[in-house]
């Protein structure tokens, strides 16, 4: 029996160095609650603030990509203008050129034809 009592014994001792070592109680004093609580309230109103800090990044993401696409087109768009002004200016010029010429042949079919009447004017004197 004397094997009989060491095991309860050692029992017993590990009962009592499990009880103290706070594995049975498991409430947390009062001020632990209290922090605990106060702890919870900062976590919900710091999630609160990332989630507005989120959606201002997200809005000002979406911002910077509707002007990067406005860009794009602008470049776009002045590129094919540009294209189109120096076609129309070009056009311009060619009949501008030609009515040049047309004026030109005008004044000298009409400059031809006042030589020729005042040539006939001088040889019927």
């Amino acid at each position: 029996m004397a094997g009989g009592t060491r095991r309860w014994r050692l029992a017993g001792a590990m009962v009592v160095l499990w009880l103290a070592s706070g594995c049975v109680v498991d409430f947390p004093p009062d001020e632990a609650q209290a922090r605990l609580a106060l702890l919870e309230e900062e976590d919900r109103r710091m999630d609160a603030a990332f989630d507005a800090v989120e959606v201002r990044l997200l809005g000002n993401q979406a911002r910077m990509h509707l002007w990067q696409e406005l860009e794009q087109r602008h470049g776009q768009v002045s590129a094919i203008q540009c294209q189109v002004s120096e076609d129309h200016l070009r056009g311009m010029a060619n009949l501008l050129k030609r009515q040049e010429e047309k004026a030109r042949a005008q004044r000298m079919a009409s400059a031809g034809t006042v030589l020729s009447s005042a040539f006939q004017g001088a040889m019927s004197r």
